[in-house]
């Protein structure tokens, strides 16, 4: 079966005033669905690799064909991190990480301030477009790093939460501001979502 946009649990201006009801609506149906057909055209190519989900895919593109590896690298890519991101939002300004996750964030960074830094300071200095990542690695320890481009993080671990920080997803609102989009994205983090990924493995 081929691959489909994602339908959006919420509106296009749900996560307003910390991201714009234009950019979500260009980034969902214009930059995303553009990753979605273009993964389409090239397994199109070796349809057979529609049984394969798409993290499977991802997580060894060494078993991809050569003629197309690049492009489900990085159209896959853009498909599962947008799925990935888009379904850990939700308007929240007062939210915070509970429970056995907020135990997890202060073992691993000595506080949820120390994790906010961090992650916030992944997400500043990634050179160009990408992605601020926490994971749960395979020592089952909490990690905060950065991908390029549309690379996935899924062979290194567990994704919890990503923060995409390519010019499309902030530059209406905040222009060169790359710091102050940063800032305003831990107001609209589903905590909830993240918990329950977290708790899942």
């Amino acid at each position: 079966m081929k691959h489909e946009l994602m339908k959006l649990p919420y509106a296009y201006d749900a996560l307003e005033p910390y991201i714009d009801t234009l950019t979500m609506t260009i980034h969902h149906s214009k930059h995303h669905q553009a990753y979605v057909d273009n993964l389409n055209l090239a397994l199109d190519k070796h349809p057979a690799l529609y049984e394969k989900s798409l993290s499977a895919l991802l997580s060894d593109l060494d078993s991809v064909p050569d003629d197309i590896r690049m492009a489900v690298r990085n159209n896959g890519g853009g498909v599962y991190n947008h799925d990935f991101f888009f379904s850990s939002l939700k308007k929240n300004p007062e939210g915070l990480p509970e429970g056995a996750l907020l135990g997890a964030i202060v073992k691993a960074f000595g506080s949820y301030q120390g994790f906010k830094d961090a992650f916030a300071n992944a997400a500043k200095t990634r050179f160009g477009s990408g992605w601020a990542w926490l994971i749960k690695n395979h020592a089952g320890a909490l990690e905060i790093l950065s991908t390029p481009n549309q690379d996935t993080v899924l062979p290194l671990g567990t994704p919890l939460l990503s923060l995409d920080v390519w010019e499309h997803a902030y530059y209406l609102k905040y222009q060169n501001r790359r710091a102050e989009y940063v800032n305003a994205f831990f107001n609209v983090i589903d905590w909830n979502a993240v918990s329950r990924r977290f708790l899942s493995k």
